[in-house]
């Protein structure tokens, strides 16, 4: 399928309204029914406007992150346009691109989500 990658780049301390931009991101996309969100935390980076942020050990709130969407260019646009709507301030890229899911969701894959450090599932 072709669509677009849609990411947001905020701060971990960013807020609109009662919540940090990256939980309003995560639920207004969940509305529109997008499936599926990556939420990076990242060490360090440099802004829009030439500022530069960081996580510290002792304090995260100026954590740089990125939330990113794989998403149709319908869904792209209204999700772009909730964002617009509700005039929250944050620098996003799209970039085209082609997803999708490989392999079978079965007992193979749902086995294989059960996992240990010694590469034994816990009831063997």
């Amino acid at each position: 399928m072709n669509g677009y990658q849609l990411t947001f780049y905020t701060e971990q301390n960013r807020r609109h309204g009662h919540h940090t931009v990256t939980e309003w991101l995560l639920h207004e996309a969940k509305q529109l029914g997008i499936h599926g969100a990556t939420v990076i935390n990242c060490a360090e980076g440099t802004g829009h406007a030439g500022a530069h942020h960081a996580a510290h050990a002792l304090r995260l709130a100026d954590q740089p992150v990125q939330i990113i969407l794989a998403v149709t260019e319908d869904e792209a646009q209204r999700m772009l346009e909730v964002v617009r709507l509700q005039q929250v301030h944050v620098f996003y890229t799209r970039t085209p691109v082609e997803f999708g899911v490989l392999g079978e969701e079965g007992h193979d894959a749902a086995a294989k989500k059960h996992f240990s450090l010694f590469g034994r599932r816990p009831h063997d």
